[in-house]
C-alpha cells in the first residue's frame, strides 16, 4: 500500500480533516487487486526498483528531474529501466529519473508552458488537480511554489507511476490519489486553485463537472480548465455520433464561446480564454515508453485537419475563471 501518512498529517486541523478519515478506505477499495488484474504486477515492479537517495530534484522546468545519471551504478540503472518499462504506457511527462529519460506519449510540458504565465501565482497555494494522470503537472505545480498539491485520477497504473517519483523524491507535498472527482467530499470549498485538464469532454454532464469544480474552490479561488473545443459561435457544440478520434467516451466538444457561456451559467467570473492550440503529432505520439496507438492513428492520414471519423481534429483551449 502506498504511504499517504504525510498527506494525512497535512490535513489535520484543516477543512480537509474529515476527508482524511475517509481516504484510507477509499484508497484500499480502488487499489483492490480483484478489480485490476495487473495491479500486483505493477506493485511488484515498483517494489523491485533499486534503493537510491537523489541529491537533488527539480520540478521547475521541462522534464520533472529526480536525481542524476551519476548516482546509480550500471546494474542499478538497468534494473530501474527494466522495472519502469513494466509500468508502460507512460502517457504524461516527460520525466528524468536518475538520468533515465522517460519520453512519454504527451509533451505535457508544452501544455504547462502555454498556461503557466496566465494563472495566479501558486506560491503557498493548496491545489487540486482533477484527472491528473501520473501527476506530471502536480510536480510542476510544486515547482511553481504550491504548498500542497492533491491530484486525483482513478487509473491505478498512473498512481503507481506517481509512486515511483514519490518514493525517490520523498515528502514534497505532492500526492496522487487513485480516485475520481466523485470521491472528493461534496463542497469542500477549500482549494485555492483547481485544475481540470483533459477531463470535461469525458463527462456525460459537463455542467455538473463545472459545478463540482466550483464547489471545490475556496471563495476567490481560481479554476484552470483545459478541454477539447471546436470552432464556432456561442451556439456551437459537437456531440459525436459514436467515437471521436477513436475515443468512445467523448461527449461534448463546445466552441470557446459556448464554453465561456457554460462557465457563466455555473457562476464563474473573470472568465478568459488564454490559449487555443491544435494538437499535433509532435506533441502527442507513440514512443518506446508508450508503444500503443497515438494521435497519428486518430486523425485522417490525408487531412490532419480532421479526425479519423471526419470530425474537426483535436483542438484544445485553456480557460481561466474565478469563483466569486
Amino acid at each position: 500500500m502506498i504511504d499517504y501518512s504525510g498527506l494525512y498529517q497535512r490535513m489535520v486541523n484543516t477543512p480537509l480533516a474529515g476527508w482524511a478519515q475517509q481516504l484510507p478506505g477509499q484508497i484500499e477499495k480502488r487499489l483492490d487487486p480483484k478489480r485490476y488484474g495487473d495491479l500486483p504486477k505493477w506493485q511488484a515492479a515498483v517494489a523491485a526498483m533499486p534503493e537510491a537517495q537523489p541529491v537533488s530534484c527539480d520540478f521547475s522546468r521541462g522534464a520533472v528531474r529526480i536525481g542524476d545519471g551519476g548516482e546509480l551504478g550500471d546494474k542499478q540503472r538497468e534494473t530501474l529501466t527494466r522495472q519502469l518499462k513494466q509500468l508502460r504506457p507512460w502517457r504524461k511527462g516527460p520525466f528524468e529519473l536518475f538520468g533515465i529519460h522517460i519520453d512519454t506519449e504527451w509533451h505535457s510540458d508544452w501544455k504547462w508552458d502555454r498556461l503557466k504565465d496566465h494563472i495566479s501565482p501558486l506560491v503557498g497555494r493548496t491545489v487540486l488537480d482533477v484527472g491528473c494522470g501520473n501527476g506530471y503537472h502536480c510536480w510542476r505545480m510544486k515547482g511553481a511554489g504550491a504548498e500542497l498539491v492533491i491530484g486525483v485520477d482513478p487509473t491505478p497504473l498512473f498512481t503507481l507511476q506517481y509512486e515511483v517519483m514519490h518514493r525517490y523524491a520523498g515528502e514534497q507535498g505532492v500526492y496522487v490519489l487513485p480516485l475520481g472527482i466523485d470521491d472528493v467530499p461534496e463542497k469542500p470549498e477549500t482549494f485555492d486553485s483547481v485544475f481540470s485538464m483533459g477531463v470535461l469532454y469525458h463527462r456525460r454532464s459537463p455542467l455538473d463537472h463545472l459545478l463540482q469544480l466550483r464547489d471545490c474552490l475556496a471563495p476567490g479561488g481560481e479554476l484552470v480548465l483545459e478541454t477539447l473545443v471546436v470552432e464556432g459561435d456561442e451556439h456551437t457544440c459537437l456531440f459525436p455520433e459514436d467515437r471521436y478520434a477513436r475515443m468512445g467516451n467523448v461527449w461534448f466538444l463546445p466552441s470557446v464561446l459556448m464554453l465561456e457561456r457554460w462557465l457563466r451559467r455555473c457562476r464563474f467570473t473573470n472568465i478568459r480564454t488564454v490559449d487555443v492550440t491544435t494538437t499535433t503529432v509532435a506533441e502527442q505520439r507513440a514512443t518506446e515508453w508508450m508503444t500503443f496507438q497515438s494521435l497519428a492513428d486518430f486523425i485522417d492520414p490525408d487531412d490532419h485537419g480532421k479526425s479519423i471519423e471526419g470530425y474537426p481534429a483535436p483542438r484544445r483551449a485553456i480557460i481561466i475563471a474565478e469563483k466569486a
